[in-house]
């Protein structure tokens, strides 16, 4: 036989089932074969005696809507084996959007995704998927339809139940949204407007996802004290309406002693409901700071809010609920406090405190760290991201080994990120399972590949078969891991040989991206059921 690339003597992780040793042959953007000795010309043979050779792996949370428009090719992602991402989450996207909110919607996005073109030249979730795609990014993009910006384009920012006009208006954008591609329904129930949102309306929504197939991917409520209660009403709303349900980023901020429980409720609702879950594999999280306040505060969008920030009553106000908190409310700044939370993002002139924390920053304009961020957010139009620290390893460690743990990361692109837009495959897989073994490498990598594939109808990869598209990552065991860290957080994994997107290498481990752009956006619709 003739491939484009043999890659001979690997121990091959296929991504459901044992490790094996064989070959694997190549031909355009496939696997053609997967054979012991095997036999055949190639343009490309990699001598992989003594590496791993695994399925690509699937970021289940990613904030790359944007990105792509700077720089495709993604190098954080590749870096570390990512070939597809999923993004859109947390309800978060920039379509679709109202010829007069763009601007509006940009100035929110921007600490999550980056601004993106200087100009949206979309409206319509469908022209964005159009746009995206013609970026030619490195890894492959899988849109979700986000509630939040459904409400947006719907309702604006309006702090109210919507009317059944305003329903069915939501529900028809869900549905042209999963019609263009989406794969999943994504909630996020900290932003704007979708913290106004009741459960009624969730659960409509959520009755489109469910004849697809397509899971709901919420953040919920809240992740602090209530997160019981939060994930309780996620598994109601699947429950009710029939969708598969996936937690986006698990976690008990500030509070190791939920974990346990809120591990088992997943146990007891699994019973009946198709549930998972993904996670970070740190102890820390990243949003933008203006989550720090009250939802009311952030209400109409952000020009009411920037109008907020100027008055001194409505900051009071903002302070005095901060202090005693409000229900369903996660309410970070008080559950992590001033110390634990680091400014990684923020214009000039206000970048002089990229890197400090409120504490340190409310020390060195001489006034409280909540007032601090509270200017900080005035000065700077809502464009600041932070780092929040919220738990030990311990924790994190008891949620990675749960069997319906899913990988993603979370990661926001920028000039000083949270170590895991660089270092979360290689933390979960070469860290936690190939060095630490919490799990067996073969599981963590179905977490990474098969079992990530599976949950959003991606058939045609996730597995080393052949027939299947050739995403392939080549690992080295004993050097595979995370090097990124808060200090410095822009550093690759060690022991990456080669990643392979659609049968084109894509980074190579001389830390090299090689600048090939096979990627794309997956437009194929989940099969209605």
């Amino acid at each position: 036989m003739a491939f484009d690339v043999l890659i001979k003597g690997a121990r091959i992780f296929p991504g459901d089932g044992p490790a094996l040793h064989a070959d694997v042959g190549v031909a355009g953007d496939r696997i053609v074969a997967v054979e012991y000795s095997l036999p055949g010309n190639a343009a490309e043979v990699i001598d992989a005696t003594g590496l791993m050779l695994c399925p690509g792996f699937i970021d289940m949370h990613a904030h790359t809507a944007l990105e792509s428009f700077r720089d495709p090719r993604l190098e954080p992602k590749v870096a570390q084996g990512f070939t597809t991402e999923l993004i859109n989450p947390d309800g978060l996207a920039p379509a679709p959007v109202a010829d007069g909110g763009r601007r509006e919607r940009q100035a929110y996005l921007r600490p999550l995704e980056g601004p993106g073109p200087e100009r949206w030249r979309w409206s319509t979730f469908a022209e964005y998927l159009d746009a995206l795609d013609d970026t030619r990014p490195a890894t492959t993009l899988v849109p979700s339809i986000g509630h939040n910006a459904v409400r947006d384009l719907v309702m604006g920012g309006a702090d109210r139940r919507p009317d059944r006009e305003e329903i069915r208006a939501m529900r028809e954008e869900v549905r042209l949204g999963l019609q263009a591609g989406a794969r999943t329904l994504s909630f996020g129930l900290i932003y704007m407007p979708g913290a106004f949102s009741e459960t009624e309306e969730l659960v409509e929504l959520a009755e489109e996802a469910a004849p697809f197939g397509a899971p709901l991917v919420p953040h919920v409520r809240t992740e602090a004290d209530g997160v019981l209660g939060a994930v309780g009403e996620m598994i109601d709303v699947a429950r009710r309406s029939g969708a598969p349900l996936h937690l986006s980023h698990l976690k008990a901020i500030g509070n190791a002693e939920l974990v346990e429980s809120l591990l088992a409720l997943i146990d007891e609702a699994s019973a009946d409901v198709d549930i998972t879950f993904d996670q970070y594999p740190y102890g820390a999280g990243s949003t933008v700071l203006s989550s720090l306040l009250p939802p009311w505060a952030q209400a109409g969008g952000s020009s009411d809010t920037l109008r907020r920030l100027e008055d001194a009553s409505q900051r009071e106000a903002m302070a005095r609920d901060v202090e005693r908190g409000l229900p369903n409310w996660d309410n970070s700044y008080r559950a992590c406090g001033p110390a634990n939370i680091v400014i990684i993002h923020a214009p000039r002139p206000q970048a002089e405190t990229v890197g400090r924390s409120l504490a340190e920053v409310g020390e060195e304009r001489g006034c409280d760290p909540f007032v601090a961020a509270l200017d900080l957010l005035k000065e700077s139009e809502l464009d600041v991201a932070m780092i929040h620290h919220y738990a030990a390893e311990e924790a994190v460690r008891t949620v990675f080994r749960h069997p319906l743990q899913l990988v993603g990361s979370d990661g926001i692109f920028g000039d000083r990120p949270h170590p895991r837009l660089y270092g979360t495959a290689a933390r979960a897989l070469g860290r936690y399972a190939l060095k630490e073994e919490l799990i067996p490498a073969e599981e963590a990598v179905a977490r990474l590949t098969s079992r990530a594939a599976d949950r959003i109808g991606l058939s045609d990869r996730g597995r080393i078969e052949e027939g299947l598209r050739a995403d392939l990552v080549l690992l080295d065991p004993e050097r595979f891991i995370d090097t990124a860290t808060y200090d410095d957080p822009k550093q690759v994994p060690t022991g990456v040989e080669r990643v392979i997107v659609a049968g084109r290498t894509v980074w190579l481990g001389t830390t090299e991206h090689t600048g090939e752009l096979p990627g794309g956006v997956v437009r194929e619709p989940l099969p209605v059921r």
